[in-house]
C-alpha cells in the first residue's frame, strides 16, 4: 500500500507587536504549557481491516434480507446477493490471504496478520451463515408458501408431483449426467468450481464393497430450482437427482448420498512482458479452472470418516472446511425469485425518465446540439440509459461529419447495443476505437468474444498496459464542424452496461469542455499507442495525478478553514481503503474541517476517534439499487470544487489502474451533484452509520418522523420528470 509519514497541522505561534529595532514591547509571556501530542496517524489501530470491513458490508446486505419492510421476493434476491457476493470474495481475498500465509508475509497497515484475518473471517462467515438459514427456513420460506411459492422435497411433493418429477428427470436430468466412481484404479474427479455435487455411497451386494461415486448437478445448464405444476412450486434439482439414483447405478445399493460444493482461486497475473496480451489472458482464465480449492461446504449428514476423506482428496485444511446444517448455495435463489406474477411482493416497476434536453421540441432528441449548450449530467437508473448514452452513440454513428468515436469497454451485456454500434461505425467508414479491459475479473471471456467480433469488423481494438487495468469510463466523439473539429464526451462511473444501468446508481457526464476532451484524447493516444503524458489540463486520470491533485484538494481545504471562511468535504464512493487518503482526512478533522462521507461498501478510516476524527462521519446506503456513483466535493468558504469518475479511493485504483475523474464546474450541475450527496447523507431507510469501534448501526428516523429512503425520493423525482413530459419514457 501507498503510504509516507503524515504529520497533523502545527498549532501557529502567537503574533506579538514589534518595535521598530525588532525587539517586543510585550510583556515577556510565562512559559507555555507543553501541549498534548497529536496521535500518531500512521498507529495500525486507526485501520480498519479490509476483508472485516467487507464481511461488515456484507452483513448489511443480510440485513435486508431480514427486513420485513421489504417486499418478500425483494428479500429473497437478497439472500442470493449475499451468497454471490461471499463466493467472490473467497475466490478472490480469502484465496490472496491463503498465498500471503504460504508466503509467510507480515502485517498489513492495519497490523492485522493474515492467518489472524483468516480466523476473523471464518468465525463472521459462520455466524452470518446461520442467520440467513434462520432467516430463509424460518421465515421466507412459510411466507412464500402463504403467497402461493413452494419449494418442495421430493418427499413433501404429492404424488402427482413426483410422478412430474420423476419424468423430468427421465427427460431432462438423466441425460444431463455422468456418474464418477472413484477408488482403486479409478482416480477421483476434477470438480469445477462452484459446482454442486453429490458424494454417492454404493455398495456392490455381490462383492460387498463400498465403492465412492460424485455426481454434478448441472444447474449450470437446467436451472437448481426446477418449476413443477403451474410454475409457482420448485423442487431443486439435487432432490430430483438423489430420488433416481438407482437409476444411475443399476445393479448396486444406494447406501446414502450427501451434497457439497468446493470454492476454487480463480485470481491471476498476467505478465506485463507478455507478447499477445489476449492470449496470455486466455491462458489464464483456463489455469484458473483448476485453481486449488479453498473452501469446501458439505452437508451436515456427511459422515465424518467420509468428510475426511473427502479433505484429503481435494487436499483441504479443517479451517476451509464448512459444514453446512441447511441450504448450500443461496445464490441460485434468483431461479425462484425469477417466478412470474407476483408483483405485490416485488417493489413497484420503475421507468427510467429521459430529460427534456435530451428530448428535444418533437421528441427526437439531438444529443450533440443540447451538448453544445451546455454540460449535462445524467443519473441512472433514474435517467434513462438508453434515451442518453446509447442514444448518443447511435447519432455520432449515423452523423456525416463524424470522423472518430472512442470508447473503453470494462463489463458489458452480451446483448449490449453499443459495441455492435461501433461495429456499425467502422463499416461507415468512421475511425472507431475500442479499448477493451481482457482482465475484468469473471468478464474476460465475454470481453475476449467482443473483442474478436470488433477486430474482424474493423475496429481498432486496443487491450491496454498489461500491468494495469483499464477502468476508466468514457466515450470521445470527434465531429467535423466549420474548418474545424469539436469533441464530444461522455464520462460515467459505471460501465457501458445496459442491464446494470437499470440496477446501480451511476452518474454520467456529457460534455464539450475542450480541455476535458483533450485530455480524454490524449489518455486514448496513451492506451493505443506508446506515450506517456506529463500533465493534464483538467482532468485527473491515474495512476498520474488523481491521488495527488485529491491529496491537494483536502490540504487546501484544511489551509483555508478558518471560523470565518468555514470548509468542508464531502464525499460518495464504493470504497475507501487507501491509508495516504485516509490520513489526509484524518488531518482535515484534526483541523476543524467537518468531513461527511458515504461508502456503500469497504472502509478502512475509523471515524469518532479523539484527537483524531471527531469531525468525519461515515454512513452506508443499501437499497434497492447498488449505489455507485462517486463524488468528491470540496467546499472552502463560497469557492466549490466538484468531481466524479470512475475512481474509488483505493490503492488499486489510485496506482494501478488506468482510471478517469473529472472536475464539475458547471454551477447548476455541481448543484445536481450536491444534491444528489445531501439527499444520500441524509437516508434515515437503508443507512447504516460506522462508529469508533468499527461497528454499522442501522440508522433509523427521529423520532416522529418517517424514513426518508434517497432512492425512492429519486424515483419520485423521476416520476414527475417523465410526467412533465407528457409522453411515455422508453425503459431504460
Amino acid at each position: 500500500m501507498e503510504s509516507g509519514v503524515e504529520t497533523g497541522p502545527t498549532e501557529p505561534s502567537e503574533p506579538v507587536e514589534s518595535s521598530e529595532n525588532g525587539a517586543s514591547d510585550a510583556p515577556a509571556a510565562a512559559p507555555a504549557a507543553p501541549s498534548a501530542p497529536l496521535p500518531d496517524l500512521e498507529d495500525p489501530d486507526l485501520l480498519i481491516n479490509r476483508e472485516v470491513s467487507w464481511m461488515a458490508f456484507n452483513d448489511r446486505v443480510l440485513q435486508l434480507a431480514e427486513d420485513k419492510s421489504i417486499p418478500l421476493i425483494e428479500r429473497l434476491k437478497f439472500c442470493a446477493i449475499w451468497e454471490s457476493n461471499l463466493d467472490e470474495f473467497f475466490m478472490v481475498r480469502v484465496a490472496d490471504l491463503h498465498d500471503q500465509v504460504a508466503a509467510s508475509l507480515p502485517a498489513g497497515a492495519d497490523g492485522m496478520k493474515p492467518v489472524e484475518q483468516l480466523e476473523v473471517i471464518r468465525e463472521l462467515a459462520i455466524a452470518q451463515r446461520e442467520r440467513i438459514e434462520s432467516c430463509f427456513v424460518g421465515e421466507l420460506l412459510p411466507k412464500l408458501e402463504d403467497e402461493g411459492i413452494r419449494i418442495v422435497t421430493y418427499e413433501e411433493a404429492s404424488s402427482e408431483q413426483r410422478q412430474e418429477i420423476d419424468e423430468i428427470f427421465e427427460r431432462q436430468v438423466f441425460p444431463a449426467l455422468t456418474p464418477l466412481v472413484f477408488g482403486v484404479g479409478r482416480p477421483f474427479p476434477y470438480i469445477s468450481n462452484l459446482s454442486l455435487s453429490l458424494l454417492v455411497i454404493l455398495r456392490d451386494p455381490e462383492q460387498e464393497a463400498e465403492v465412492l461415486a460424485r455426481v454434478k448437478v448441472p444447474k449450470e445448464l437446467l436451472r437448481r430450482f426446477l418449476p413443477i405444476g403451474d410454475g409457482s412450486t420448485f423442487v431443486p434439482l439435487e432432490e430430483v437427482i438423489s430420488n433416481n439414483l438407482e437409476s444411475l447405478f443399476p445393479g448396486m445399493e444406494v447406501v446414502g448420498h450427501a451434497l457439497f460444493r468446493v470454492t476454487r482461486d480463480t485470481d491471476y497475473d498476467v505478465s506485463d512482458e507478455a507478447d499477445d496480451l489476449r492470449q496470455a489472458v486466455e491462458e489464464e482464465i483456463r489455469r484458473r479452472r483448476f485453481g486449488e480449492v479453498i473452501r469446501l461446504e458439505v452437508s451436515s449428514d456427511l459422515d465424518a470418516h467420509l468428510l475426511e476423506r473427502l479433505e484429503g482428496l481435494l487436499n483441504t485444511q479443517p479451517g476451509q472446511v464448512y459444514v453446512i446444517d441447511g441450504w448450500i448455495g443461496h445464490d441460485d435463489l434468483f431461479d425462484v425469485a425469477a417466478v412470474t406474477g407476483h408483483v405485490d411482493i416485488r417493489f413497484k416497476p420503475f421507468v427510467s425518465a429521459t430529460q427534456s434536453v435530451l428530448q428535444g421540441p418533437e421528441g427526437e432528441g439531438d444529443i450533440l446540439a443540447a451538448m453544445r449548450e451546455g454540460d449535462i449530467l445524467v443519473h441512472h437508473p433514474y435517467d434513462s440509459f438508453t434515451t442518453s448514452v446509447e442514444a448518443f452513440v447511435h447519432q455520432a454513428v449515423a452523423d456525416p461529419d463524424v470522423l472518430a468515436i472512442k470508447q473503453t469497454v470494462y463489463r458489458t451485456s452480451d446483448d449490449s447495443p453499443l459495441v455492435p454500434a461501433l461495429i456499425s461505425a467502422a463499416e461507415r467508414g468512421i475511425q472507431a476505437v475500442c479499448m477493451v479491459e481482457l482482465k475484468a475479473r469473471f468478464d474476460e471471456q465475454a470481453n475476449i468474444t467482443w473483442a474478436k467480433k470488433l477486430e474482424k469488423a474493423g475496429v481498432h481494438v486496443v487491450y491496454g498496459i498489461p500491468a494495469m487495468k483499464t477502468h476508466a469510463k468514457c466515450i470521445l466523439v470527434a465531429r467535423r464542424e466549420g474548418d474545424g473539429v469539436r469533441h464530444y464526451a461522455h464520462v460515467g462511473t459505471g460501465n457501458y452496461n445496459p442491464k446494470t444501468a437499470r440496477l446501480y446508481t451511476d452518474l454520467g457526464l456529457f460534455t464539450t469542455d475542450p480541455d476535458i476532451c483533450a485530455d480524454i484524447a490524449e489518455m486514448f493516444n496513451h492506451l493505443t499507442g506508446y506515450a506517456r503524458p506529463q500533465s493534464y489540463r483538467k482532468a485527473l486520470i491515474a495512476p498520474y495525478n488523481i491521488a495527488s491533485d485529491l491529496l491537494a484538494e483536502i490540504d487546501r481545504t484544511i489551509e483555508s478553514h478558518s471560523p470565518e471562511t468555514p470548509s468542508r468535504i464531502r464525499m460518495k464512493m464504493n470504497s475507501l481503503l487507501d491509508p495516504a487518503m485516509i490520513r489526509a482526512l484524518y488531518r482535515a478533522s484534526q483541523a476543524g474541517v467537518p468531513v461527511e462521507l458515504n461508502v456503500r461498501g469497504i472502509c478502512a478510516l475509523t471515524p469518532g476517534v479523539p484527537g483524531v476524527s471527531e469531525n468525519i462521519s461515515v454512513v452506508s446506503v443499501l437499497g434497492r439499487f447498488l449505489e455507485h456513483s462517486r463524488i468528491y466535493c470540496f467546499e472552502r468558504g463560497d469557492e466549490r470544487h466538484v468531481y466524479t469518475g470512475s475512481a474509488d479511493l483505493m490503492p488499486r485504483n489510485l496506482y494501478k489502474r488506468i482510471e478517469l475523474i473529472i472536475p464539475i464546474e458547471d454551477p447548476s450541475v455541481q448543484a445536481e451533484m450536491v444534491d444528489i450527496l445531501e439527499l444520500s447523507l441524509s437516508d434515515t431507510a437503508g443507512a447504516w452509520t460506522l462508529d469508533a469501534e468499527g461497528g454499522w448501526t442501522r440508522r433509523g428516523p427521529a423520532p416522529g418522523e418517517e424514513p426518508f429512503s434517497v432512492q425512492q425520493a429519486l424515483i419520485e423525482r423521476s416520476a414527475g420528470r417523465a410526467a412533465e413530459a407528457q409522453s411515455p419514457s422508453p425503459s431504460a
